[in-house]
């Protein structure tokens, strides 16, 4: 549900000002984040792409083992 906003100007308003208190209506009442939401939603990854990235992490994790094992690379993890 959409809510209207109205903003009369006031006498001796600038147009910066009215603005200015639309914007923060807009913002008090949750449209600014709503629309931002909607503009970077991400759809979700299908199984075919999931698929791939997994198969990518773990072709990465065995060429840096071989690289760790080779000494080619300092091996970065800490132990507690």
């Amino acid at each position: 549900m959409t809510k209207v906003i109205e903003v009369e100007k006031n006498n001796n308003e600038s147009n910066a000002s009215l603005l200015r208190r639309f914007s923060k209506k807009a913002k008090m009442l949750g449209h600014v984040r709503k629309m931002k939401t909607s503009r970077y939603a991400e759809r979700p990854k299908s199984d075919f792409k999931k698929k791939q990235d997994k198969l990518k992490r773990i072709a990465k994790a065995l060429n840096m083992e071989k690289l760790r094992k080779y000494g080619q690379i300092k091996d970065t993890r800490y132990s507690r």
